[in-house]
């Protein structure tokens, strides 16, 4: 049986991403749709010591959540970030 993935944007994450340039914007949400291919997804990282992942969209990080729920995953989109010292 396939699992369904399901894909939740916080409040946090939607306005960061509402804030970027439109090609860019349009670029993490084509990248943020291909985590439906999860965990078959390419550019994304399991971050050290911690319990979320990055999605790697040229300059900028995507953080997100994965959260099991029987036959769903819900993946949750905490944050987007431009790439600098300070991201992680």
């Amino acid at each position: 049986m396939n699992n369904t993935i399901a894909i939740e944007w916080t409040r946090k994450a939607l306005k960061q991403a509402a804030a970027l340039p439109g090609n860019v914007r349009q670029q993490i949400y084509n990248g943020v749709q291909n985590l439906r291919l999860w965990p078959a997804t390419p550019n994304v990282k399991a971050l050290q010591n911690r319990n979320d992942y990055r999605l790697r969209v040229g300059r900028y990080r995507v953080l997100f959540t994965v959260h099991p729920d029987g036959s769903v995953t819900i993946i949750r989109i905490e944050e987007v970030k431009k790439r600098d010292e300070h991201t992680y």
